[in-house]
C-alpha cells in the first residue's frame, strides 16, 4: 500500500482559518456593549470595500486566494482552509494582503487587532511553506467605510517562526478534532441500530418516505400534515438516518414555539431510549438563561462575563466528554461550576452537537443568527426541520425589513448637543435630510431608492462608534447605542435591496416620520442562509395553500410537496358555518353581537363542555362577552378570558382550567392569532368545541395595501396574498385546536357568511369536506345531533 493510500484511510477534520483562530486563541471578558462590532462591520459595505481595494493594487496583486495544508496530527490530519485578501509578489518577496473595513475612526486604532493579525499569520505560513520562503511579510490593511481612508501595517516573519506558531495553534484544535471523529463513530454506529419507534399510522410512513427522499435528492419538501400525524418524529426519524448513511451532519429543528420545541425534544429522546447516541441541544433565550437578573453582558455588571473566554473552552469540552445530557439544567451546572455565561455556552455547544432545536431567527436573522454556522467558513452539510412552517413568513418580513424615525435623531441629539459637536452635526445632518422626505410625504410615499440617506447614515455611524467609545454615561449611552442599532440594520438591510422589496416614508397617527425598508418576498433573504443546508423541510398543519408558501418561502420552482393523510375518523369532527352572523364593520352592531353570543349560548346548552371562542380583535371579544352575560343571567357557565398583556404564569393559569374536572361548562375567550390560537395542546374532554368569530383577515393599514398593490402588480390576486391567506391561517390554526388525536370529537363553528363563498371554502382543508351551513336557530339541534352520535 502506498502512502496515498495510507493517506486516503487516515481520518480528517477541515477547519476555516478564521474559525480556527476565533476559535483557539478568544480570550478576556465577555462585552457587547458595543454590539460586537467587528462581526456587524463585515455586514455593511466590507465586501465592497475589499473589491475595490484589490482593484486598485495593480497587475502584481492576486485577490481572493484559496489556501489549503493538510496538517498530520497522530491518527487523523487536520485540514485548514481559507482564502486570502491579497498576494503579492515584489521582486521575490512574499506579501500577505488582509483587509478588514472599520467604522472607527483610524486614529483611534494603534495596532492591528490580534484576531486579524493572527488570520494573515495564518495564511502567511500556508502560503510561504507552499512556496518554500524564507520569510514573509504580512501586511494589515484597514479601511474607514465611510471616508475609504486607508491606514496599513507590515511586519516581516521568518517562515521557520511562522510555522512553530502555526502548528501550535493547529495541535491546541487537535483534541477538540480527535473528539469529534470519535464521537462521529459512536454516533453513526448507533444510528444503524435505531428503528421508527411507533406502529406507523396511516399515511405516516409515506411521510417518512418523503422526509429521507427529499433529503436524498436535495431537495426542499412542504408538508401539510393535520394535527395528529405525528410529523415530528416523521421528519426527525428520517433525518437522523440520513445523517447516519453521511448524507448530512447537523439537523436544525426551527420552531417559533416553546411548545414545540418540547415536542421536538421529546421525539430525540424517544430515539435515544433505543440507543441512540445524539448530543441535541435546545437554545433558550439570553434573558431566560441568564444567572443575573439582568442580560447586561459585560464584566461590570456580571461576574460570568468577566474572563469568561478564558475559560469556556474548558467548559464546552468537559461537557462534551462527560455526558451526552445537553439540557438546560444541565449547561447550567456546567457554566456555573466553570463560572461563565450559561447563554453564550450553549451557542459554543450547539458547533458540535448533533441537533440544534431552537427559534427561527437562530438561522435567519442577520442580527442574531449563529455566525459560526452560516458566516465565512460554514459548512454547508445541514438539515432544516422547520416546524410551524405558516409562522416564518410574517417572522421573515419582519427580520429582512427595518426603519428609521426622524424624531430618534433629534431625541439622541438633544441628549448630546452639549457634549459632542461632531457627532450632533453628523444627527443633524440626517434629521435634515429625513425633514425634506417629511415635507414630500401626505401620508405615505412610495420610493424606488433612499440612497442619498445611507451616505449621511454612514457617517452617523463613525461618529456614534467615537462617541460611545469616549462616553462613561451610561444612561446617555443607552440612547446613543439604541439610534446606531436601528442605522446599523437599516444599513445591512439597506445593501439587500431587490425587487422584493418596498421603500416607503409614512407619517405615523402620533405624527413621528420613518423610512421603512420593507421586504415583502422574503424568500430570497431565506435563501441566503438555508443554501448551506442540504435539504430543507417545511411543515405545519396549515399550509394552504401550497403555492403561496412556496412562493413566499423557497426561491426554487422545483420542490416538492406532500398533503399528508389525516389519521382521524371524519365523523368525530363536525364543522358549521353561521350564515347569519358577519363581523363586516358595517354590520356591526349591538344586535349582531347579541347574535353570535346566542351561538355560543345555544351551544353549551345543547351540549355542556370545556370550550374555547376566537375572535378578531379585544373590543369585539368584549362586546360579545357583554351580551354573552346577558343571556347567561344565573352565572351558569364559567368563563375565563385572555388579556393583552398576559404573563407567562397567567397564560399556564388559563390553560389549568381547562385541566380541571367539572360538571358544567367552561369558555374561554380569546383573540385570534394571538398565544391560545395555535400550540396548546387540550386532548379528549379538555376541549370539545370552537367558536371562530370572523375570518381572521388583518385589519386594513399601509402596510396590507402596499402588499396587495406589490403582488397584484406582479399579477398575482393582491388580496389573497395580503389578507385571505394569512386570515385564513389564522382560522385553520384556531380550528386545529379542537382534534388532538385520533379519538377526540368536537365541533367547529365558523361563525361569519362570508365562510359560505368559494373564494374562502377553496382554501379549507381537505378533512373539511362536509361542511354545513346554518343560522343561529339551527345550532341546538345540530350540537344535540352530534353528540347523540357520538
Amino acid at each position: 500500500m502506498d502512502k496515498d493510500e495510507k493517506r486516503q484511510e487516515r481520518d480528517f477534520v477541515r477547519i476555516s482559518v478564521r474559525n480556527l483562530v476565533e476559535f483557539i486563541l478568544r480570550e478576556g471578558d465577555l462585552d457587547n456593549r458595543m454590539g460586537g462590532k467587528t462581526d456587524k462591520d463585515a455586514m455593511l459595505l466590507g465586501a465592497r470595500i475589499h473589491r475595490k481595494i484589490q482593484r486598485q493594487m495593480g497587475s502584481s496583486y492576486h485577490a481572493e486566494v484559496p489556501l489549503r495544508i493538510t496538517v498530520p496530527c497522530g491518527k487523523l490530519d487536520i485540514v485548514v482552509e481559507g482564502r486570502a485578501d491579497g498576494i503579492m509578489d515584489e521582486d521575490g518577496k512574499i506579501v500577505i494582503d488582509e483587509i478588514k473595513g472599520i467604522l472607527k475612526e483610524l486614529e483611534s486604532l494603534e495596532d492591528p487587532v490580534p484576531i486579524h493579525l493572527a488570520q494573515a499569520k495564518c495564511y502567511a505560513y500556508i502560503y510561504g511553506n507552499e512556496k518554500q520562503a524564507r520569510e514573509v511579510d504580512v501586511q494589515m490593511t484597514y479601511c474607514q467605510m465611510e471616508t475609504e481612508e486607508i491606514k496599513r501595517y507590515r511586519q516581516t516573519f521568518s517562515l521557520e517562526d511562522l510555522e512553530a506558531w502555526f502548528l501550535d495553534l493547529v495541535h491546541q484544535y487537535e483534541k477538540w478534532a480527535v473528539f469529534q471523529i470519535e464521537w462521529r463513530k459512536k454516533r453513526n454506529a448507533s444510528i444503524k441500530g435505531v428503528e421508527f419507534p411507533f406502529p406507523y399510522r396511516e399515511g405516516q410512513r409515506d411521510l417518512v418516505v418523503s422526509v429521507y427522499r427529499s433529503i436524498l435528492r436535495k431537495k426542499k419538501l412542504f408538508i401539510q400534515a393535520p394535527t395528529g400525524v405525528g410529523k415530528t418524529i416523521a421528519s426527525i426519524f428520517p433525518s437522523v438516518k440520513a445523517v447516519g448513511e453521511g448524507l448530512a451532519e447537523k439537523i436544525f429543528y426551527l420552531t417559533a414555539k416553546t411548545i414545540t420545541r418540547t415536542v421536538a425534544e421529546k421525539a430525540f429522546q424517544t430515539l435515544k431510549d433505543q440507543g441512540l447516541a445524539y448530543k441535541v441541544i435546545t437554545l433558550t433565550a439570553k434573558e431566560k438563561i441568564c444567572f443575573c437578573g439582568k442580560a447586561e453582558c459585560n464584566p461590570d455588571a456580571c461576574p460570568y462575563a468577566k474572563g469568561h473566554f478564558d475559560r469556556v473552552n474548558d467548559a464546552v469540552y468537559d461537557m462534551l466528554t462527560h455526558t451526552d445530557d445537553m439540557s438546560r439544567s444541565a449547561l447550567e451546572e456546567y457554566a456555573r461550576r466553570y463560572d461563565v455565561c450559561p447563554f453564550e455556552m450553549s451557542l459554543d455547544l450547539a458547533t458540535w452537537v448533533d441537533a440544534v432545536i431552537c427559534d427561527y431567527n437562530y438561522v435567519f436573522d442577520p442580527n442574531a443568527h449563529l455566525k459560526r454556522f452560516f458566516g465565512e467558513g460554514g459548512k454547508k452539510e445541514y438539515l432544516f426541520l422547520i416546524d410551524e412552517a405558516h409562522n416564518l413568513v410574517e417572522r421573515g418580513r419582519a427580520m429582512y425589513s427595518a426603519f428609521v424615525c426622524k424624531e430618534d435623531f433629534l431625541e439622541v441629539r438633544r441628549i448630546v448637543q452639549k457634549r459632542d459637536e461632531k457627532f450632533c452635526k453628523a444627527l443633524s445632518s440626517c434629521n435634515e435630510t429625513l425633514l425634506a422626505l417629511k415635507r414630500e410625504c401626505d401620508r405615505y410615499a412610495v420610493y424606488e431608492s433612499v440612497s442619498h440617506i445611507v451616505v449621511r447614515l454612514m457617517n452617523l455611524m463613525t461618529e456614534a462608534e467615537r462617541f460611545m467609545e469616549e462616553c462613561g454615561d451610561e444612561e446617555v449611552l443607552e440612547k446613543v447605542r439604541d439610534l446606531y442599532f436601528c442605522v446599523r440594520d437599516f444599513l445591512s438591510i439597506h445593501d439587500r435591496l431587490d425587487e422584493n422589496y418596498l421603500i416607503y416614508t409614512e407619517i405615523a397617527e402620533d405624527g413621528r416620520f420613518y423610512v421603512r425598508l420593507f421586504c415583502v418576498n422574503p424568500a430570497v433573504c431565506l435563501s441566503e442562509y438555508l443554501n448551506y443546508g442540504v435539504s430543507t423541510v417545511y411543515f405545519s398543519a396549515t399550509l394552504l395553500p401550497i403555492g403561496y408558501y412556496k412562493k413566499l418561502l423557497s426561491t426554487e420552482t422545483d420542490d416538492y410537496a406532500v398533503y399528508a393523510h389525516t389519521p382521524f375518523p371524519e365523523e368525530n369532527r363536525r364543522v358549521l358555518i353561521g350564515m347569519d352572523v358577519t363581523t363586516r364593520y358595517t354590520r356591526r352592531s349591538k344586535e349582531m353581537y347579541r347574535r353570535f353570543a346566542e351561538y355560543i349560548w345555544k351551544t353549551v346548552k345543547a351540549r355542556p363542555g370545556n370550550y374555547i371562542a376566537f375572535f378578531p380583535s379585544y373590543q369585539f371579544l368584549e362586546d360579545v362577552y357583554e351580551e354573552f352575560q346577558n343571556l347567561d343571567e344565573k352565572g351558569e357557565v364559567f368563563c375565563v378570558i385572555q388579556d393583552s398583556g398576559m404573563s407567562e404564569e397567567e397564560r399556564e393559569e388559563f390553560l389549568a382550567f381547562f385541566e380541571e374536572e367539572r360538571t358544567g361548562s367552561l369558555i374561554g375567550f380569546c383573540v385570534m392569532g394571538g398565544i391560545f390560537s395555535e400550540g396548546i395542546d387540550l386532548t379528549e374532554e379538555r376541549l370539545i368545541g370552537t367558536w371562530i368569530v370572523g375570518t381572521g383577515l388583518p385589519q386594513v393599514c399601509l402596510e396590507r395595501e402596499l402588499l396587495k398593490q406589490f403582488f397584484d402588480e406582479k399579477g398575482m390576486n393582491g388580496f389573497d396574498y395580503a389578507y385571505l391567506y394569512p386570515g385564513m391561517n389564522k382560522v385553520l390554526q384556531a380550528a386545529g385546536r379542537v382534534i388532538r388525536t385520533d379519538t377526540d370529537r368536537g365541533m367547529i363553528y365558523l361563525l361569519d357568511d362570508r365562510f359560505c363563498q368559494n373564494h374562502y371554502r377553496s382554501v379549507f382543508p381537505r378533512e373539511w369536506r362536509y361542511v354545513t351551513a346554518c343560522r343561529v336557530r339551527d345550532v341546538e339541534r345540530e350540537t344535540a345531533a352530534f353528540w347523540q352520535d357520538a
